[in-house]
């Protein structure tokens, strides 16, 4: 990040030397007021003028906040340092905190790379690297800037990728990121975007994903039409492979001898036994094989 930050390098003195001196020009005005002669007054309220205008000077600066000094509308400088300080009085002094800040972006409505309309929402963690950027390149409240760029790259990347597999064939998903692609992607998105304001995101991580609710009852029927195909190829599977080693143990082991039409009609039976969804009632055969 190329930045326009220098540090302040004007008169900086302590806050309490600043009392102290504000204290004696106090005494000296109180006592050379009390006196008779027109000198002594003159002296008197110029020492109480200086000490009034010195009092505007002072600031506090607390761990992970700074201050951006301008003066008649030139850029003096940052302080950073902390502590309690005095400076001219004319500086305008402009807070700007370094802390570590969270953005909860609620739940948008965007459309996936398909089309398909979704709720998504992100959290982003975010600090100011470059106070002047913060301050004088971006007009108005810097937290409402962070929340509408975040919202514009909330919703570009979103329409980058389609929400699950069953969409599309590609291997990374809005829902299935193991990578961590999206949150990369996302998180370049908002450093590209908030550069100019001398921000750094710290993270960038989605929170909420769904589908909008026009299409959620459908895209459920989906989801459950596609599980029970898959539970049902699963037992096919499984059918298939039994009733292949019941046909070749009932033979290796000499059981029973049977045709192509018994073995076919011993398969039909099994594979009706084994995938029904509920249990066959058996039938005892008294007669021959054949009746």
């Amino acid at each position: 990040m190329n930045t326009q930050e220098k540090s302040f390098e004007g008169v900086k003195i302590s806050g309490f030397a600043a009392v102290l001196i504000i204290l004696i020009l106090a005494g000296a005005a109180i006592f050379l007021l009390s006196l008779p002669e027109t000198w002594n007054m003159v002296a008197g309220v110029a020492c109480g003028i200086c000490a009034c205008a010195m009092i505007p000077g002072f600031m506090i600066i607390e761990p992970n906040n700074s201050r951006v000094l301008t003066f008649f509308g030139r850029y003096a400088g940052t302080v950073t340092t902390n502590g309690f300080y005095w400076i001219n009085p004319l500086f305008q002094k402009t807070k700007v905190t370094l802390r570590i800040l969270n953005l909860d972006i609620e739940p948008i409505k965007v459309n996936d790379k398909v089309g398909n309309p979704v709720m998504i929402g992100a959290v982003v963690v975010w600090r100011v690297k470059d106070t002047y950027k913060a301050t004088f390149d971006i007009s108005g409240n810097i937290r409402e800037f962070v929340k509408i760029q975040s919202d514009a790259a909330l919703r570009q990347v979103a329409g980058m990728y389609a929400y699950d597999t069953n969409e599309t064939s590609d291997k990374v998903t809005l829902r299935s990121d193991e990578s961590g692609e999206v949150t990369k992607r996302l998180e370049s998105e908002l450093n590209s975007r908030l550069d100019i304001a001398g921000i750094e995101i710290v993270e960038a991580r989605i929170n909420y994903l769904a589908y909008a609710s026009e299409i959620a009852s459908v895209m459920l029927r989906r989801q459950q039409a596609d599980a029970i195909i898959a539970a049902r190829e699963r037992i096919v599977e499984g059918a298939v492979s039994m009733v292949h080693l019941a046909l070749e143990k009932l033979e290796k082991d000499g059981v029973v001898e049977l045709d192509e039409e018994r073995k076919a009609a011993m398969v039909s039976n099994l594979l009706v036994i084994l995938c029904a969804d509920e249990s066959a009632q058996p039938v005892v055969n008294t007669g021959t094989l054949y009746q």
